[in-house]
């Protein structure tokens, strides 16, 4: 499968006109003969790309004190806990804060109040904050974390990932495509089999389909 996803990242990187912004690598799947009314069916995978996402990411913490401290530190945006209820009563803002970072975390005493005014929308983006102990320093999980993709179905037989930029090589995103793949087919009963179809495209760029072999 490296030489096929290999040359639909080629073909969709040659086929896509350059544009005035970084453009992200994405892959596709949409499976088949999977019941994905059955939530253990489904696939909700963190890969940690082996070449890097290519393009740095936003990271948010909610979270006070010496840990708020130590995240600014470390490049990490603060969330200050006690605007948690305000923004969960802001449909709005709440939003677009989803938006605006890839990733969030929060310390533990935070994470109830998280989940109860704003996990109606950070729930279905995935984006739902990782817990932060008290004695893990918040720059070390962020540091895990800007290598890594998130691979989500939910309750969809179509879904996709970035596997990186459009600035990274051929070589580096293929790598990253076929740590995806894996770990996409891995937790598939049939592997491959339940792959119904896959394609390869730029953020704005035409989809290359992925021949995909059983």
């Amino acid at each position: 499968m490296r030489e096929n996803l290999q040359n639909a990242i080629q073909q969709a990187i040659d086929g896509a006109p350059e544009r005035g912004f970084v453009e992200s690598v994405e892959i596709s799947f949409t499976i088949k003969d999977v019941d994905l009314k059955v939530p253990t069916n489904r696939i909700q995978e963190e890969v940690r790309l082996p070449s890097g996402r290519g393009k740095p990411i936003r990271i948010a913490i909610f979270a006070g004190g010496e840990v708020a401290t130590k995240a600014k530190a470390a490049g990490i945006d603060i969330i200050d806990p006690e605007t948690i209820e305000d923004l969960g009563g802001n449909r709005q803002k709440a939003r677009k804060l989803a938006k605006r970072y890839d990733f969030f975390l929060s310390e533990i005493p935070h994470m109830g109040t998280v989940g109860r005014f704003l996990g109606g929308v950070l729930g279905p983006r995935g984006k739902m904050p990782r817990p932060v102990p008290p004695t893990l320093d918040p720059a070390a999980l962020a540091g895990g974390l800007k290598d890594t993709a998130i691979v989500r179905s939910r309750d969809k037989v179509t879904f996709h990932t970035a596997v990186g930029s459009r600035e990274q090589g051929i070589d580096d995103l293929t790598s990253n495509a076929v740590a995806i793949w894996d770990r996409v087919t891995g937790k598939l009963e049939r592997g491959a089999g339940n792959i119904r179809s896959c394609y390869i495209k730029t953020s704005m760029g035409p989809s290359v389909k992925v021949e995909v072999i059983i």
